[in-house]
């Protein structure tokens, strides 16, 4: 059941865009928002509020979820221009890069980011629809001494457990913080627990 909180917020970003919910349309509203964590959706509902101009769609918060997938700009802003670089990316960035590789091969880097642009935001919103939890991998590029310091900052960030970095690069030393560690192994495991 939904907060008073969350119906509120809901109602006033609504206003805000210029639409006025009764608060039977902001109940259809927030149900179709109750798949995400409140926090987020009310995250969300405040980057719409400096965002958004016009009128205000479950779409527009969706696509605002803090869910630890990264934006559109720091997503291009990871991606392996070379196959000497060494990047940590998710499942959208990497089909996404799909798109923009043809266009890097050219060097039209302009249109590679369009071509990425495009891909990864139409990625991004079917995974967050599906409430899809964002998969954090290495694709392990030829130069061996940037790969360390790439998974090294994945480790520390929280998107690769040690263990997995050290599959690649086996001398690296534990996260700067273990608890993040033990964290992430735990969050990591619980959807095996679950498909079990």
């Amino acid at each position: 059941m939904p907060s008073t909180e969350l119906i509120q917020a809901v109602a006033v970003t609504a206003e805000l865009c210029g639409r006025t919910f009764s608060e039977g349309a902001a109940r259809v509203f927030v149900d179709d928002l109750s798949r995400y964590p409140e926090a987020a959706v009310i995250g969300a509902l405040g980057r719409c509020r400096r965002e958004v101009k016009g009128v205000l769609t479950v779409s527009d918060v969706v696509s605002r979820l803090e869910d630890g997938r990264p934006g559109v700009e720091e997503a291009w802003g990871l991606l392996p221009i070379s196959e000497s670089q060494t990047c940590v990316w998710t499942d959208e960035m990497s089909a996404a890069f799909g798109s923009a590789l043809p266009l890097i091969e050219r060097r039209d880097m302009v249109g590679a980011r369009m071509a990425f642009k495009e891909a990864y935001a139409k990625a991004l919103a079917k995974a967050r629809d599906s409430g899809k939890p964002p998969n954090w991998w290495a694709s392990i590029g030829t130069d061996r001494a940037a790969r360390k310091s790439v998974l090294e900052a994945a480790v520390n960030d929280g998107r690769l457990t040690l263990d997995y970095a050290r599959q690649h690069v086996p001398e690296l030393t534990g996260p700067a913080n273990p608890q993040l560690e033990r964290s992430i192994a735990a969050a990591l495991a619980a959807p095996e627990r679950r498909a079990a």
